[in-house]
């Protein structure tokens, strides 16, 4: 017995050695198969943010390490990210690719499209404004602590509070960013530094007790049974919650606030990116990394012009239609937004039924898709308001994914800053948009496929992701969710949105439009509320390119479809379509393309 226990030992030393050697070889060289490359690169880089790691929750319960940390925001940090991803895309390109068979050449190439994109934009890296009015660690850390972070159990709890007392390290690295970007030449415009102040010093100005993460602390003990934590052990997580808000929290934000107010004498401007150094070649970087396209911005420019002339047509004829015939279409969609019978009332109870209402919008398209989707995602969609703390500057509404692990379901959250912002007419649109069949139905189905390399199903590409949730707007329309000319015409002024940023952010970046002059275009040829579109317009000033993606995905799958039903005739099939673009992650819109025409192949061979 005493033989057999000893060779036992030695087989798991052994063991253990060959595990040991097998580890460094996939970590630190060239793993022999690429798809334990491909595990690396994500594991790699998964590894350098606990953040995602509670948002994606991919590990099991025992190998949780990372609950209790915040993401390192320093420069030196980034120095090392864009050195891994270098390194990455060198490593990926020793493997032959001709030696892959088709699915195994799409990974291949979607992560280099990523990577390379990446490595050439590397030299643009300190061109952002990593705090703005639209995120950053003053709304994005709270936001995160409060929807994200979980509390299930005491440890849970003193992770919470762990992260809580990592305030201070985190936005001492962001500024230490910021002034980095300060000594380039990068600053903020003006208006981003007046109201990220007012953003911070808001948050700040109530008692801890008040505070979104003592109440959504206080909230997610409660939802803890009461025989799993006694009374007398919430009330002292909670004490301690207020303390780490008092003691980190709150010092963390006065620290940034000292430092915005000092850029208020320096950002005197509101500006494009023309305006940065090497500034255009920058934003031609921003237009082809967010559209997945070689369009030049003066495409970009020209394409927008020629779609506001096409949906700007569609909406008079139905305007018309209304018995509105004087003015420029955005001022006639005002006069009909601004309809005592078009808005919820500004109180809790209106914002309690527009809430209902997006609801139902979403259980009512989700029962009757019908054929037109043959794959329907696993996880359900939940409609919540924006946080109060971050809605006057928040858009009008976003799509958070749900977990991996299913404990968390998709979320639309919806802008209730003040309902009249948004009519009736528009709910529909928006709805199929952040959620069926758009984003809920794109990131989830992603998220659940199976039989890829992990990366396929969370790589980013917004002309792919925005693109699809544009096009499901459409798609809506045409299965007939859609009967009533108005609901029509908020689907038009959405789309027509989509239209005008193509014409806006390249006026703004390339064409060296100001502020007002953005503001003004966007307001005369959408209908959309004066808030809104300075919302709008300020989110492109921070974000150059971003916003074109929508109308170039859009437009790229709409062509991709009707290419297919022409090619394919009788053996067209909409949910067989729809299949192929949801069914391998988000790509380029190149690899898009491939994707449908080996389908479109493939269909009349069989």
């Amino acid at each position: 017995m005493r033989k057999l226990l000893k060779w036992l030992i030695r087989l798991i030393l052994v063991l253990v050695v060959f595990a040991g050697i097998a580890f460094v070889h996939v970590w630190y060289f060239k793993p022999y198969k690429i798809d334990w490359f491909y595990a690396r690169v994500f594991g790699q880089f998964a590894l350098q943010s606990p953040q995602m790691l509670s948002s994606m929750r991919i590990l099991p319960p025992w190998a949780d390490f990372y609950s209790g940390k915040l993401d390192d925001a320093s420069p030196a940090h980034a120095d090392r990210m864009a050195a891994m991803v270098k390194d990455d895309l060198d490593m990926l390109h020793r493997y032959d690719r001709d030696a892959l068979d088709e699915e195994g050449k799409l990974s291949y190439d979607a992560l280099e499209f990523f990577l390379a994109d990446q490595v050439e934009g590397d030299r643009f890296r300190f061109h952002d404004f990593p705090v703005n009015q639209m995120f950053g660690v003053q709304s994005g850390q709270p936001n995160f602590m409060a929807q994200t972070h979980q509390v299930n159990n005491a440890g849970d709890a003193e992770n919470y509070i762990s992260r809580l007392d990592r305030f201070p390290l985190n936005f001492s690295q962001v500024i230490d960013g910021l002034k980095l970007r300060e000594g380039k030449g990068v600053i903020p415009p003006k208006f981003t530094v007046d109201k990220v102040l007012e953003q911070m010093n808001g948050f700040i100005g109530v008692p801890a007790e008040q505070n979104m993460l003592y109440t959504s602390f206080g909230e997610k003990l409660d939802r803890i049974a009461a025989d799993a934590m006694d009374t007398a052990t919430r009330e002292d997580l909670k004490a301690r919650v207020k303390t780490s808000i008092e003691a980190s929290v709150y010092p963390a934000f006065r620290e940034l606030i000292a430092y915005f107010t000092t850029l208020q004498a320096k950002a005197t401007q509101n500006q494009g990116a023309w305006s940065l150094p090497d500034g255009d070649a920058y934003y031609a970087w921003c237009v082809r990394s967010h559209t997945t396209t070689d369009m030049t911005p003066e495409q970009v420019h020209e394409l927008g012009l020629a779609e506001v002339a096409r949906i700007s047509a569609e909406m008079d004829e139905i305007l018309r239609g209304q018995g509105l015939t004087e003015g420029s279409v955005g001022a006639r969609v005002q006069q009909l937004a601004r309809q005592p019978e078009q808005m919820y009332p500004n109180t809790p109870e209106g914002k309690t039924a527009m809430i209902a209402r997006y609801q139902a919008i979403l259980d009512d398209v989700n029962a009757k898709l019908g054929d037109a989707f043959n794959r329907r995602p696993k996880l359900g969609v939940e409609v919540k308001p924006v946080p109060a703390f971050s809605e006057k500057t928040a858009p009008g509404a976003y799509y958070q994914s749900g977990s991996f692990d299913g404990s968390r379901p998709g979320v639309f959250y919806a802008n209730l800053r003040d309902p009249g912002e948004t009519p009736k007419f528009a709910m529909r649109t928006l709805a199929y948009h952040e959620g069926i069949p758009g984003h809920h139905f794109q990131i989830t189905i992603a998220q659940e496929l199976q039989g890829v390399p992990f990366f396929r199903r969370v790589l980013p590409f917004t002309a792919y992701s925005e693109g699809w949730a544009l096009y499901a707007e459409r798609l809506a329309w045409e299965m007939g969710f859609e009967q009533d000319p108005l609901d029509n015409l908020g689907r038009l002024r959405d789309e027509m949105m989509r239209a005008v940023r193509l014409v806006v952010d390249s006026g703004i970046h390339y064409k060296r439009w100001t502020r007002e002059q953005a503001i003004t275009y966007m307001l005369d040829n959408t209908g959309m509320g004066e808030g809104d579109v300075t919302a709008e317009i300020e989110r492109y000033f921070v974000n150059p390119g971003q916003a074109l993606a929508y109308k170039a995905g859009m437009l790229k799958i709409l062509a991709l479809r009707e290419k297919a039903r022409k090619e394919l005739g009788d053996r067209f099939s909409l949910g067989a379509f729809h299949d192929q673009v949801l069914s391998h992650g988000a790509l380029p819109l190149s690899l898009l393309e491939r994707v449908i025409d080996d389908w479109i192949a493939k269909t009349k061979a069989g």
